[in-house]
C-alpha cells in the first residue's frame, strides 16, 4: 500500500463515520502568541476547545502539516540521526467537539488499524491513564473498560501523568489520553523480550502510532483543574510512522514518503545512501526531511529571516546546507533542485507548493547561495581563531562560529581536532544558555487567568458598520511583560478592529459611566478579540461605551484600500507572478512585500504610481460582499497563500476588472477618499521578495510638503539657481575634484612621514623597532603607513599611534619571523598592553592589528609598553 493510499484510507474511513474532511491549516501560525508554527493537529481547532468559536461540524478529520523544531517540542538535533524524528510531519487526526467521546473514539481507532490497515493485533499495546493522587485524579476507568472489549487485558498498560495526561500548555484544556503502540521487532526478538516492557521506553522499534486525547478539564493559572462544559476528543496519528508500520520498514526514511527524495539526492551528489549511521547517511536523511519543512513553510508565507519564525526556517535550511557541504562534499546549492519532485509528490494533498514552485525554488536557491558564501567566511574566521588560540578554542569563539556563521559545535570540534586543539564545550554551552535566557526574558509574558463576568457572553465584531456602541465586558485578565502591568478586556460586542491581515488594531476609549479608559491596541488571540488597556475601571460590570478613534481608523482604511490598488497595479506593470508576501497597514503609511526578482526601475515606479492615482481620481466605489469561498475564487478574487479561510469569505471589489481580493480588513467607501498616492521607498527584503513603502491621504500631502520644503532649502543654499539639478551636479563634481587633491596630498604626506620614521628606527636585541605618535587624518592612514614601512624593513616591530578627533587610534605591525621567535601576536598585544591604556579595544590578524579608544592621553605610554616586550 502506498503512502498516498494510506492517507486517503484514513480520510475515507472517518468520512464514513460522519466526519467533515477539512484541509490542513497553514503550517505558519497567526493570531496565536503561544505558537510560531502548527505543532499539532489540534492547533487549528483551539478556538473550539476554548469555547471562542462554534464549529460548523461537530465531527472533523484531516491531515495537518506540523513543524516541531523550537520550544517544548524541540526535535531538531535528533532529526536524521535517528529513524523517526522529523521537522515537518503530517498528523492524521479525528475530532469530536462535544459529540462522541471515549467509546466511539476507541472502537473506531481499533477498527481502522486492525480491519482496514490489517495490523497484527498481537503486535499492538494500549496505554491508559493510571490516575494521579496529587491531582486528585482517578484511573481512566471508562477508557480501560472500552479497551477490554477489543484487546486482551494484559495488553492494556497503565501510564503515568507524563505519558498519559495531555495538556495544551501551562493553562487551558487538558485531559487523560490513551495511546496505541506497535511492536515492529522481529518474531525472534519478540520471543526474547516481552513487548509491553518496552512501551514508552524509547525503543526505536516499539513505538506509539496513535494518541487519543479526551479533553475533560481546563487547567487554571493556579494549577487547579476545572471541568470543561463540553467533552471533546482530539486524536493524532503520525503519518510517517504509520506508513513505516504498514509498509513493514525499520525506518521512516525507508518508506515511499522519503525514498524518492533520497534517490534524487543520490543522483545529484553521485553518492550512495547506505542506511547506516555514518555522517554521510545522516546527511541523506537530514536533507530528505528538512526540504519538506523549508518548502512548505515558505509556500505558506514564511520567508527565511533573522528573527522569529523566519529564523527557525533559516536555521533548518542552513543545517541542511552544512550537511551536504561537509558530508556529501557538494559545494553548490542543492535543496532548490529537489523542489519539483517534492511538489509533484504532494500536489493532491498540499497543492500550495505546486502553485508557487518557481517562487519557492528561487527563494531557497538564494538562501543557499548566501549561506555557502557565509560558510566560506566562517572557515576563514576559524583559521583566524586557531591562529590566536592557545591549546583550545574558547567557548565564546565557538559560540560566535555557531551564532554568526552557522557552524555546529561538531564541525568546530572536527576542525579543532585537525589542528590539535580542544574546544571549550562547557563554555560554549554557557554562552548558548545565556542566549536562550535572553530570548526567553525578552518574550516572556505572564498572563493571569481570565476573570469571567458573563459566562455565556458573545465576542462579536460590529466595526464594519459601527464605530461606537454600548456593550458589556465579558471577561478580563491582568498581564505582565517586561515588568509592566496591563489589562486585556473582551467585550460582548466590539467596534474595535483587531490586528490581522496586516492591518493594525484600533485604538480608542471605553467610557464606563463617565470614567474614561484608553484602549491602546486591539489584537486577536486565536479567535478572541482582545482590547489592551493600562488600567481597569472602578465598576467593570457596568455598561461601557466603546468608541473607536475615528481619525486613526479612517487613515488606516485609506492605506488599506491603497494597498489593494497598489497590488493590482504591480501585477499590471510587472506581471501576474506578483503575489503578496507580507503587509503592514497603519494610519501613517503602508508597507507591501511582494514576489519579484528584480529592483523596480524609476520608470516602473512612475507607471505604478500613475495607475493608482488614476484609480483614485476615478472615485471608484469600494464594494464589500460576503460569499462562498469557491464562488469568490471563481469570480477572480485573489487569496493569500498561508491564510486560513472559512467557507464564507469577505470580498473587497474596486472595479471587478481591476481589483478583487479576499480581505477581512476595513476600507474606505470609494477610492476618491485616498486623495493621492506616493511611493516613498522600494528595496529587497528577502530572496525574491521586494518591499514598497508608500503613503496616501494626509500622510501623502505631508510627504509632498516636506519634499518641496527640502527643495526650497537647497535652492536657497545654492543661491537660487534656475536649474537645481545642474547646480548640484556642479557641486558634486567640484567636491570630487577637491577630494582627489586631498588624497594626493595625503599620499605625499604619508611618504614624508614614512621617511621620517625610518630615520627614527631603533635596534633592540636584533629587532628593528619603530614607535611614534604621528599626525594623520584617519585610522586607515595608520594602516597605510604600516604597509609602507613594511616594504623597507626586516625583522621588525612597528607601533604607530594618533589622536584623531580627540580619540586614540593605534596600529601594531609585526614581522612573521619576530612573531614566531618572540611568540608575539598583534591582537594579543592590543588586548593585553594597549586596550586598557586607551580605554578601548580592537583586533586583527596575527601580524597586524588596530585599536581605537576614548583616551588619547596615554599613547606614548602604550608605545613604551610594546617596546618593553623586546628587551
Amino acid at each position: 500500500m502506498t503512502s498516498a493510499e494510506i492517507r486517503q484510507q484514513f480520510l475515507d474511513f472517518f468520512a464514513s463515520k460522519g466526519h467533515q474532511i477539512v484541509p490542513s491549516a497553514p503550517i505558519v501560525v497567526k493570531n496565536d502568541p503561544t505558537l510560531l508554527f502548527t505543532n499539532a493537529g489540534m492547533n487549528q481547532f483551539k478556538d473550539y476547545f476554548l469555547g471562542n468559536k462554534t464549529p460548523e461540524s461537530k465531527r472533523v478529520a484531516d491531515t495537518q502539516k506540523c513543524l516541531r523544531v523550537s520550544g517544548k517540542h524541540n526535535d531538531l538535533e535528533e532529526v536524521g540521526v535517528d529513524t523517526y524524528h522529523h521537522t515537518m510531519f503530517e498528523m492524521l487526526g479525528n475530532w469530536s467537539f462535544g459529540d462522541y467521546f471515549k467509546k466511539e473514539a476507541i472502537a473506531w481507532s481499533w477498527e481502522l488499524l486492525t480491519e482496514v490497515y490489517k495490523l497484527d493485533k498481537d503486535r499492538l499495546y494500549v496505554t491508559v491513564f493510571e490516575g494521579d493522587e496529587k491531582e486528585g485524579l482517578p484511573r481512566d476507568e471508562e477508557a480501560y473498560q472500552e479497551w477490554k472489549k477489543v484487546i486482551a487485558e494484559n495488553r492494556i498498560l497503565l501510564g503515568n501523568k507524563k505519558d498519559n495526561f495531555w495538556e495544551m500548555g501551562d493553562t487551558g484544556p487538558c485531559g487523560p489520553c490513551t495511546e496505541i503502540h506497535v511492536d515492529c521487532r522481529t518474531d525472534e526478538e519478540r520471543k526474547k523480550v516481552d513487548g509491553k516492557t518496552l512501551v514508552n521506553n524509547d525503543h526505536p522499534q516499539v513505538i506509539e502510532i496513535w494518541n487519543n486525547v479526551f479533553m475533560q478539564f481546563n487547567r487554571l493559572k493556579d494549577g487547579s483543574l476545572a471541568l470543561l462544559p463540553a467533552q471533546h476528543v482530539d486524536t493524532g496519528m503520525g503519518f510517517e510512522r504509520l506508513v513505516r508500520v504498514i509498509q513493514g520498514k525499520q525506518s521512516n526514511y525507508d518508506t515511499d514518503v522519503f525514498t524518492g527524495t533520497i534517490a534524487a539526492i543520490e543522483k545529484i551528489t553521485q553518492k550512495k545512501y547506505d542506511y547506516s549511521n555514518s555522517k554521510e547517511a545522516v546527511a541523506f536523511r537530514v536533507l530528505s526531511d528538512h526540504i519538506r519543512a523549508i518548502a512548505f513553510t515558505i509556500a505558506d508565507g514564511q520567508l527565511p529571516s533573522n528573527n522569529g519564525a523566519g529564523y527557525v526556517i533559516r536555521r533548518i535550511l542552513r543545517r541542511a546546507a552544512r550537511y551536504y557541504y561537509s558530508y556529501l562534499d557538494y559545494k553548490q546549492p542543492l535543496l532548490f533542485q529537489l523542489m519539483p519532485l517534492l511538489a509533484k509528490q504532494f500536489e493532491n494533498v498540499f497543492p500550495e507548493l505546486t502553485q508557487q514552485l518557481d517562487f519557492v525554488s528561487k527563494v531557497v536557491k538564494e538562501e543557499e547561495d548566501a549561506f555557502l558564501r557565509t560558510l566560506d567566511k566562517g572557515l576563514k574566521r576559524i583559521d583566524d581563531i586557531i591562529a590566536t588560540s592557545g591549546k583550545q578554542i574558547e567557548g565564546k569563539a565557538a559560540f560566535e562560529l555557531f551564532d554568526t556563521f552557522g557552524f555546529p559545535i561538531d564541525l568546530t570540534r572536527l576542525i579543532a581536532d585537525e589542528n590539535n586543539l580542544h574546544v571549550d564545550e562547557s563554555g560554549f554551552e554557557v554562552e548558548m544558555q545565556q542566549q536562550k535566557n535572553r530570548s526567553r526574558a525578552a518574550g516572556t509574558i505572564d498572563t493571569e487567568d481570565w476573570v469571567v463576568l458573563i459566562a455565556t457572553g458573545l465576542n462579536e465584531f460590529v466595526g464594519y458598520d459601527s464605530l461606537e456602541i454600548k456593550t458589556k465586558v465579558v471577561k478580563y485578565r491582568k498581564v505582565k511583560a517586561r515588568g509592566k502591568e496591563a489589562y486585556q478586556l473582551v467585550l460582548e460586542a466590539t467596534p474595535f478592529y483587531a490586528e490581522s491581515g496586516g492591518q493594525v488594531g484600533d485604538a480608542g476609549t471605553f467610557d464606563f459611566d463617565g470614567e474614561i479608559i484608553q484602549v491602546i491596541d486591539t489584537k486577536k488571540e486565536n479567535n478572541l478579540i482582545i482590547h489592551f488597556t493600562e488600567s481597569l475601571p472602578v465598576n467593570i460590570q457596568s455598561h461601557v461605551l466603546a468608541k473607536v478613534d475615528t481619525l486613526k481608523r479612517h487613515s488606516t482604511e485609506v492605506h488599506h484600500s491603497a494597498t489593494h490598488l497598489l497590488h493590482a497595479a504591480l501585477r499590471k506593470v510587472l506581471g501576474t507572478h506578483v503575489a503578496q508576501k507580507g503587509s503592514l497597514v497603519t494610519d501613517e503609511q503602508l508597507r507591501f512585500d511582494f514576489s519579484h526578482f528584480a529592483k523596480l526601475t524609476d520608470e516602473e515606479i512612475v507607471q505604478i504610481e500613475t495607475i493608482v492615482n488614476e484609480k483614485i481620481r476615478a472615485n471608484i466605489p469600494v464594494h464589500l460582499k460576503e460569499m462562498h469561498k469557491d464562488e469568490a475564487i471563481a469570480s477572480g478574487a485573489m487569496a493569500l497563500f498561508g491564510e486560513k479561510y472559512g467557507d464564507t469569505v469577505r470580498v473587497v471589489i474596486m472595479d471587478p476588472k481591476y481589483s478583487i481580493e479576499l480581505c477581512g480588513g476595513t476600507h474606505v467607501g470609494s477610492t476618491g477618499e485616498l486623495g493621492f498616492f506616493k511611493i516613498k521607498h522600494e528595496a529587497a527584503v528577502a530572496a525574491g521578495v521586494r518591499r514598497i513603502e508608500a503613503v496616501s491621504g494626509k500622510p501623502a500631502e505631508k510627504l509632498i510638503a516636506e519634499q518641496f520644503d527640502q527643495i526650497r532649502i537647497i535652492r536657497e543654499t545654492l543661491k537660487g539657481p534656475k536649474e537645481i539639478s545642474k547646480a548640484v551636479d556642479s557641486l558634486v563634481s567640484d567636491n570630487t575634484e577637491l577630494r582627489k587633491r586631498i588624497e594626493s596630498l595625503e599620499a605625499k604626506q604619508l611618504i614624508a612621514i614614512k621617511n621620517e620614521l625610518l630615520q627614527k628606527k631603533e635596534t633592540i636585541n636584533g629587532i628593528s623597532f619603530i614607535g611614534a605618535i604621528v599626525e594623520v587624518s584617519n585610522a586607515d592612514n595608520l594602516k597605510k603607513l604600516c604597509f609602507e614601512l613594511k616594504n623597507d624593513l626586516t625583522n621588525y616591530v612597528v607601533v604607530l599611534a594618533a589622536a584623531i578627533d580627540g580619540k586614540a587610534q593605534v596600529a601594531v605591525l609585526l614581522d612573521e619571523a619576530v612573531s614566531t621567535a618572540k611568540n608575539l601576536e598583534a591582537p594579543k598585544i592590543i588586548k593585553e598592553q594597549i586596550a586598557g591604556l586607551i580605554k578601548g579595544g580592537g583586533g586583527g590578524q596575527k601580524t597586524l592589528a588596530t585599536a581605537g579608544g576614548t583616551d588619547a592621553s596615554n599613547l606614548q605610554q602604550a608605545i613604551e609598553k610594546v617596546k618593553a616586550l623586546l628587551t
